[in-house]
Parts: C-alpha cells; structure tokens; sequence
C-alpha cells in the first residue's frame, strides 16, 4: 500500500487523480517549468519573468494566467504592478523531481544520487520553503 507523507493512502480511484492529471498537463510546457523554476525563492513582476525565460511579456501573461487557474502561481499588487509567487512548496518539488527525473535519462548518477556535500549544494533550492 502506497502512503503520501501524512500517511493516507493514494488510492488509485481517488478524486484529486484527475486533478494531478490537470496539474501535470499544466506542467507539460518548457515556458511554465521555467517561469515555476525562477519563482522558486522570489516572487516576480511579469517583465522580469519575460526577461528571465526569455519570451515575449504577452505570452508569460498567459502561461501566468493558466498556473493561477491551476492554484500553482498566486500574486500581490503593489501600486500598479502585479507579482507572482508560487503558491506553495509542492509545485517547486514536483518541478524539482522532474529535472532531477530528466537527469536520471541522460546521466547514468546524476549529481544528486552523489557526494552527499556536492549534491547538497545542487539540491540546495529545492529545500528552500
């Protein structure tokens, strides 16, 4: 049996199965994975972020908009200008464990499975709450 880190079951015909296909559909987009990537210790206006992953402001806007119907990004006005943050630690992990999945299809041992001082350091912003 399969236990989540409460110690409830994840069971298979469970009703946020659906939902977690929702959120990973959402993720299945390089420019989501790297706005969610440079959100993971700041919170960013939509020009830093255009800039950051190096697209057009118009289409951060609407990647931005999609990861805040799907509860992954939230923002903050200040003035005129809106911010973004990710809403919780959960959306940083996931997005960790699929670079550190992708590592594993390229790389043999990847950085994280050695040096525990080396893969500490790399791992280093994944553990930032």
């Amino acid at each position: 049996m399969n236990a989540d880190a409460n110690g409830s079951a994840a069971d298979p015909d469970s009703e946020y199965v659906e939902l977690a296909v929702e959120v990973f559909a959402m993720l299945a987009d390089a420019t989501r994975l790297r706005i969610i990537l440079a959100l993971r210790d700041q919170e960013l206006a939509v020009n830093q972020l255009a800039e950051t992953v190096n697209k057009s402001q118009a289409a951060v806007s609407q990647h931005l908009a999609k990861l805040r119907l799907a509860h992954i990004v939230t923002t903050r006005r200040d003035g005129t200008r809106v911010f973004y943050r990710l809403s919780n630690e959960h959306a940083r992990q996931l997005v960790a464990d699929a670079i550190f999945q992708a590592q594993h299809a390229l790389d043999g041992m990847p950085a994280h499975h050695r040096a525990p001082q080396s893969a500490a350091t790399e791992l280093e912003w994944s553990s930032r709450a």
